[in-house]
């Protein structure tokens, strides 16, 4: 069935609060879906941000971001009142996110919820958390200790606890109990909130697309707990870290400093690590994307201490195998491979066993004819068709960085006269192309600039802020996306 899809974090949401939330806002974000046809919301990992404030890089690879907590859910289940929550500055500027004001001012509006919340009364939070123990009780834990020790990252605290002593882990416990059952309490109330939005969302027809990064952080409950699933050194310091090599995009390459996975190790487990995550992504929505996916056939390895990504060298990966196990545990998953970068012979053959549909990116097309991201050359129908992602440009940008020739053979593949007539030509080529799915960044209907880039990769700083306003969301901007829906058959 051909369907569409819009991009668009849960951050970007409209919100009185500095960041989108699971409130009113986000269910009347799905009806505008619903009237413009949408079958499908793709968001961005709602793990918690760090330094940098990206989803990508997290403390967890299993908790989810506390901002997105819906204050006025909160109240109307009797443990905020609206002068606790509204009295705050929560923006500078209405059209971006502001994470220092968040991170200065959200957790003590939820910490008035916790003081009120009694866990007795609420059945269902005991289920969660039993539920749940494998990873909430160690991540309540981290999270407690990073707030006692400062924000300071976990190899930098007192040696036993870098180490994870048995000892000193029970001490810690014994300590923070009332600090662990705070951030215990916040991932049961997100849990709580997003199960009752998907299920809004699945009944009015829409699907959730979400995304799993790869790798883990370096500072993440995973790595200070569980560090034999990472290619560490005997201090507990990661030997090679990730990243991609020099391009003609990137003369230094990528340096992205996450730990590597001691594949060895995993193998021996049966990738039960991985198999467990991928099991609980596919519970919390209804298609997984998961980034960098040509990391599992190969992978590449920067020196740990290195200041860029110029020497490396791939090392193989669990390929297929990790996927084939999967697949025998949990049934035919719904998978998205990220399949974007340097893809070998050996990457192809990978993405064909385990028959995952892949990605087309438009705005890396409009090179020349021959170039596979044009729908002309799509062979498949089974991939997504995207104008961009979050890490490319809004259209409107994208175009002014056209030099003369991919600007020229924009206009006559598009068949367009004007350069402004470009960003909606590509949405129009994206729907109907042969993919299974078409997917378009919100800001790519909503006519955004330039300024309204979600993500520019290997930047800090003015990243992931992207916000949007309830009037954007027009009556008259569902019927364009409808009859665009309706043209291509969507």
């Amino acid at each position: 069935m051909r369907k569409s899809c819009i991009l668009m974090h849960i951050s970007s949401l409209p919100s009185e609060y500095g960041i989108g939330k699971m409130g009113k806002h986000a269910y009347e974000f799905v009806d505008f879906l619903r009237s413009a046809g949408v079958k499908c919301w793709q968001i961005l990992p709602l793990s918690p941000t760090s330094y940098g404030d990206s989803p990508y890089q997290s403390f967890s690879a299993n908790a989810c971001n506390p901002y997105f907590i819906d204050f006025e859910t909160l109240e109307s289940d009797g443990l905020l009142e609206t002068h606790e929550y509204t009295s705050f500055t929560w923006e500078r500027q209405p059209d971006k996110v502001d994470y220092a004001l968040l991170y200065e001012n959200c957790f003590k509006v939820l910490k008035i919820a916790y003081s009120r919340f009694k866990p007795s009364k609420v059945p269902e939070y005991k289920e969660y958390c039993e539920a749940n123990a494998e990873w909430l009780d160690e991540y309540g834990l981290f999270m407690a200790l990073k707030t006692r020790n400062g924000g300071k990252p976990w190899f930098e605290w007192e040696h036993d606890l870098v180490y994870h002593k048995p000892q000193a882990v029970a001490d810690a416990k014994k300590q923070l109990k009332k600090e662990i059952e705070f951030y215990k309490f916040m991932q049961f109330e997100f849990s709580r909130q997003w199960k009752a939005l998907k299920k809004y969302a699945n009944d009015s027809g829409i699907e959730i697309v979400g995304d799993i990064p790869i790798y883990c952080a370096l500072d993440s409950v995973e790595a200070w707990a569980d560090h034999k699933l990472f290619w560490f050194n005997r201090r507990r310091r990661p030997v090679c870290v990730a990243g991609c090599p020099p391009d003609e995009f990137s003369p230094t390459g990528q340096l992205w400093g996450n730990p590597l996975y001691d594949w060895d190790y995993h193998k021996k487990t049966g990738y039960k690590w991985w198999i467990n995550r991928i099991k609980t992504a596919s519970e919390f929505y209804d298609i997984v994307r998961i980034d960098h996916f040509r990391g599992f056939e190969s992978y590449y390895t920067i020196p740990f201490g290195n200041k860029d990504a110029t020497v490396g060298e791939w090392k193989k990966g669990p390929d297929y195998e990790l996927f084939r196990l999967a697949e025998e545990k949990l049934g035919r998953l719904n998978i998205i491979a990220e399949d974007l970068g340097f893809i070998t012979p050996e990457v192809r053959a990978m993405l064909d066993k385990c028959g995952y549909p892949g990605m087309k990116v438009l705005q890396f097309g409009f090179s020349d004819g021959k170039n596979d991201y044009l729908p002309h050359n799509f062979t498949t129908t089974n991939c997504f068709a995207y104008t961009g992602t979050h890490d490319n440009e809004t259209l409107n940008g994208w175009v002014d960085t056209l030099d003369k020739k991919s600007l020229k053979f924009a206009k006559k593949y598009l068949g367009v006269r004007r350069k402004s007539e470009i960003p909606m030509a590509v949405v129009k080529a994206a729907w109907g192309s042969v993919a299974e799915v078409a997917c378009a960044q919100i800001q790519d209907f909503l006519d955004s600039p330039v300024e309204d880039r979600m993500n520019t990769p290997s930047t800090l700083g003015c990243n992931w802020q992207f916000r949007t306003k309830a009037a954007d969301f027009t009556p008259e901007l569902a019927k364009k996306i409808r009859k665009l829906n309706k043209m291509y058959n969507r």
